[in-house]
């Protein structure tokens, strides 16, 4: 279904987040101070405009209320991301998301309003250290806190054998939410317990992270 997002700050986070938001077919206004960024945006997204987010006046002219989420991207500048997000509230947005860089920037943003929370730069790191420390683990995502969700390439010791055989959830406390055959391409959700995993499956696995931690472990 068609959606109407605002974005809010046009860095390199808010670009991204915006071109892609568009070309899932959405409709989405770029906000931002800084003209050259709009000028760099306004051909890939439904509209762009130079606007001051911190001048409650400036967006009450938007009409962001209408909008289904307001995004707010601004992050090196913390009175202004502050400011933005409590200018957004008050004009009744229905949804607002914000970017943090930081643990306290972020309880500050819960404080006034947002009603989510990004840490891009905290949650890419988090990923890049789970690759660097085990390989075979090729993507983590934090889900609740202590529990994650990550995509596994499955050990030798797994090959051949089916999830009834592997016992996960016995062994390691960890549950198999998805495979993602390579050869072919095909994802099973929630895979029953006959499933048997090749060497070019990826294992989508949901658990603790003390868990997953053991179950990254497990030989080769």
């Amino acid at each position: 279904m068609k959606k109407q997002f605002a974005i809010i700050g046009l860095g390199n986070f808010g670009f991204y987040l915006a071109t892609a938001l568009f070309q899932k077919g959405h409709e989405i206004l770029g906000i931002d101070i800084n003209a050259k960024q709009v000028q760099e945006i306004r051909d890939q997204i439904s509209r762009a405009v130079i606007a001051d987010a911190t001048d409650p006046q400036a967006l009450k002219e938007l009409e962001l209320g209408k909008m289904d989420a307001v995004v707010i991207c601004i992050g090196s500048i913390l009175n202004n991301s502050i400011l933005a997000t409590l200018n957004v509230k008050d004009l009744g947005v229905k949804r607002v998301v914000a970017k943090a860089v930081s643990d306290p920037h972020g309880r500050i943003l819960r404080k006034i309003g947002a009603d989510e929370i990004y840490f891009p730069e905290k949650d890419l790191a988090l990923t890049a250290a789970q690759r660097l420390d085990n390989p075979n683990v090729l993507d983590y995502l934090p889900f609740i806190e202590g529990y994650s969700i990550v995509q596994l390439a499955p050990p030798n010791s797994f090959i051949g054998k089916n999830l009834i055989e592997l016992d996960l959830i016995n062994r390691f406390g960890v549950q198999v939410i998805a495979i993602k055959e390579m050869v072919p391409e095909n994802v099973i959700m929630i895979p029953t317990g006959r499933f048997v995993v090749k060497h070019s499956d990826i294992l989508v696995i949901l658990g603790p992270d003390a868990a997953l931690a053991e179950l990254q472990e497990e030989p080769e």
